[in-house]
């Protein structure tokens, strides 16, 4: 069978492609995949580095408003329809996970009559999405209610997230950082870049989180290195975390933005967080976390109202009203058997074909 995959832009489109793509691959070692980007996004450097060739096609940004990029939409879009169709002759399925590459991909696998998957990570589709689920043969969904006729299967996630064991694998996280394997730990993290309202928040909270018994592993991101100034052994502050497993198996508690893959993640292994959802774009972070809350597997903190005291008071009344308790409501709203479940619906629609 071969499949072409497309999902291009920023990681949250890139790493459930290629999550994807290593599920096909465990699941038919002989499939061939095509995996589409553009030479503008994250794609150059993280399709090669998962051990996979990518086909390189014209990024085709679509415009929110109407300017002068709308008018001239068509005409980006044939030009980059022809590249497309060359890359995904021969597929059996294109599986299109939204971003710049997932319109050409759609409308090009369509004139081919190449049946469509599409997957929305996020509470609310874009437009290629939803232009997409359109055309598609079978769509599949992180949030419930993001696309009409929908599939509620999940994001999928790496292996070493899905098949970790938090129980075992807490005193080797330990010693990766140096901390106390037996004291509560808060994990805290606003993506590579960091979040520097998180970052100043936690700073001044984290003298009294000590106090009442916290540890803190703390990325700071790679633009506030300013933060990299803690000297008290139970507040851990790192520029990057490059071991999310580990993270996750020390964490008891987390204080984090709201992206799809990042609230995928933290329910699927069942830790329940504070969201701060970023506060920009289209309000689809808060959108991707409220499942959750409404679950009582965390809470969400606007970023303005996030403060050393509302965070302080929040783990407070988390330890009063119990842990385990939020923490089995945030595993009750994952799925760790997302990819075999996409996988199935992809391997169907193409042996359909």
């Amino acid at each position: 069978m071969k499949i072409a995959l497309a999902g291009g832009g920023t990681a949250g489109h890139i790493e459930p492609a290629l999550n994807t793509a290593d599920g096909l691959r465990a699941a038919d070692p002989d499939c061939e995949l095509v995996i589409l980007g553009t030479a503008r996004g994250l794609e150059t450097t993280l399709v090669p580095a998962r051990g996979y060739e990518l086909s390189l096609i014209p990024a085709v940004p679509l415009p929110r408003s109407l300017n002068r990029d709308l008018l001239t939409l068509p005409v980006r879009l044939i030009r980059a329809l022809g590249q497309t169709r060359n890359a995904i002759k021969g597929a059996d399925v294109l599986v299109g996970f939204g971003g710049y590459v997932a319109l050409p991909a759609y409308l090009a696998a369509k004139s081919l009559k190449i049946p469509i998957v599409v997957h929305e990570a996020n509470a609310k589709a874009g437009l290629a999405n939803k232009v997409g689920a359109r055309l598609a043969a079978a769509v599949i969904e992180t949030v419930a209610g993001s696309l009409p006729g929908a599939k509620r299967l999940g994001l999928p996630l790496r292996t070493s997230i899905t098949n970790l064991n938090r129980a075992e694998s807490r005193f080797v996280a330990s010693e990766y950082w140096n901390l106390n394997p037996i004291r509560p730990t808060l994990l805290v993290y606003g993506g590579s870049q960091g979040a520097r309202n998180l970052n100043r928040v936690v700073s001044e909270a984290a003298p009294e989180l000590v106090e009442l018994g916290w540890q803190i592993l703390h990325s700071v991101g790679k633009a506030n290195q300013d933060y990299l100034n803690s000297e008290n052994p139970n507040y851990k502050t790192v520029e990057y975390i490059d071991r999310m497993d580990l993270a996750y198996a020390i964490a008891d508690a987390a204080v984090t933005r709201a992206g799809a893959m990042t609230v995928a993640e933290l329910t699927a292994v069942g830790i329940p967080s504070i969201y701060v959802p970023l506060p920009i774009g289209n309000g689809e972070q808060r959108l991707n976390a409220l499942p959750v809350v409404k679950a009582g597997g965390g809470e969400i903190i606007p970023d303005a109202e996030l403060s050393a005291t509302e965070l302080v008071s929040t783990l407070i009344r988390w330890e009063s009203e119990g842990l385990a308790n939020r923490a089995e409501a945030a595993r009750s709203m994952g799925n760790k058997n997302s990819v075999a479940d996409i996988v199935q619906v992809i391997i169907e629609v193409g042996q359909k074909r």
